[in-house]
């Protein structure tokens, strides 16, 4: 992986503290809303997470495919990720 590694452990790591903390309300049946406004508070944090990954892939794998004449495949693996992004 070529994304900053601390950037993305910072992330993964507070959205599964996030997680945690949801379990707890969820087990404490705390209010519907406020466990929603958390899921999605995590949802942000993990998107954030993946966009930086992708970027990364772009600027290296990508432009190396590219360089190399390898681009139909990279090509390939960036439509599949938006196709399951746009689901």
């Amino acid at each position: 992986m070529k994304a900053d590694r601390d950037k993305i452990n910072r992330l993964l790591k507070t959205a599964g503290g996030q997680i945690e903390g949801i379990l707890k309300m969820v087990e404490e049946d705390r209010y519907c809303m406020d466990i929603s406004n958390q899921l999605m508070a995590v949802q942000s944090i993990l998107k954030k997470a993946n966009n930086e990954i992708l970027k990364a892939h772009m600027h290296m794998c990508v432009k190396q495919a590219f360089q190399q004449g390898n681009e139909e495949a990279k090509i390939d693996e960036i439509i599949s990720i938006i196709d399951k992004v746009s689901k």
